[in-house]
């Protein structure tokens, strides 16, 4: 995600670590990480020729039509609750992927994300409940504060405020995730929810775009953009899990913002000034530290 399926369904919290291959395993979420906000760069590529719902539509239909060849999900035996719970997760997928385009057409990648991440870092400090995660939440307040030093206009206040409500949409996709991880083995719901997510923004992107959809550059683009940023970087992270602490999963998801730059400058050339690159640092300190915690808080005590 920090782009749609940025992250995979979150490991089960009584799962063990796995102590080898731990580097590998480092390797593969960073993998994940260049795969999605590359990804994205390229999603901003696409804007012109398809209009940001359409590019929308083109990466989660493309995106679900190869998970669901892959996973081929059982649509018998499960109950309404089931069901609501994966067309809820599929409500914020399109939410968080609409609201995320529509900000990095209108402010560069870096801050987007930096604003993005905010939301999962409130739902990290809500569940710790610790003195410390309120100081590292101030933290990521000072980094906010800092992006705006030169004035939000020239981030545009719009996209500022898209970035937070996709933050926000993030937030409830890790929620949703972990409630439908549990009603569906492997990836059914997620690829359930994907469908949901793709049926859900496609009249805008039909509307809004029309045939330049069927255009074969536009498909070829749309088609890396949903590959980049949805089935490898699911899939590495998915290998990730199984090797990695949930926990140390998360600090090196929350080098997403500086990713997400790098990839700015290389591909958009998007350069950003050194307050908010400052900022970056802020909230990506503030972002490490409440992971911290909060696995800090979910450990069982120790023995005597």
């Amino acid at each position: 995600m920090t782009d749609t399926l940025r992250s995979g369904p979150p490991a089960p919290a009584a799962a063990a670590p796995r102590p080898r291959g731990g580097l590998r395993a480092v390797g593969l979420v960073l993998g994940g990480a260049l795969s999605v906000q590359f990804g994205s760069a390229v999603a901003a590529l696409l804007f012109p020729r398809s209009g940001v719902a359409g590019a929308v539509t083109l990466r989660l239909t493309i995106g679900a039509v190869l998970l669901l060849a892959v996973c081929r999900p059982r649509l018998r035996g499960h109950r309404p609750g089931d069901w609501a719970a994966a067309a809820a997760f599929g409500v914020a997928l399109a939410g968080m992927n609409s609201l995320f385009y529509q900000a990095i057409e209108r402010i560069p990648l870096g801050p987007a994300v930096t604003l993005e991440v905010l939301g999962p870092l409130t739902l990290s400090v809500l569940a710790a409940r610790r003195l410390a995660s309120w100081c590292w939440a101030g933290l990521a307040a000072a980094g906010v504060a800092l992006l705006g030093q030169g004035g939000f206009d020239r981030l545009n206040p719009v996209g500022a405020g898209l970035a937070l409500a996709a933050g926000a949409m993030w937030a409830a996709y890790i929620v949703l995730s972990a409630r439908v991880g549990q009603r569906f083995p492997g990836a059914d719901g997620l690829a359930l929810a994907l469908a949901v997510a793709a049926l859900l923004t496609l009249p805008a992107g039909l509307l809004g775009s029309g045939t330049a959809l069927l255009d074969p550059t536009v498909l070829a683009l749309g088609a890396t953009v949903a590959v980049l940023s949805s089935v490898l970087p699911y899939t590495l992270e998915l290998l990730a899990l199984r090797r990695l602490p949930t926990h140390t999963f998360a600090v090196l998801m929350s080098l997403g913002p500086a990713i997400a730059a790098l990839a700015g400058w290389l591909v958009l050339d998007q350069a950003l000034t050194v307050p908010e690159v400052l900022a970056i640092g802020l909230v990506i300190a503030a972002s490490v530290g409440a992971v911290r915690v909060s696995a800090a808080a979910a450990a069982p005590p120790a023995q005597p």
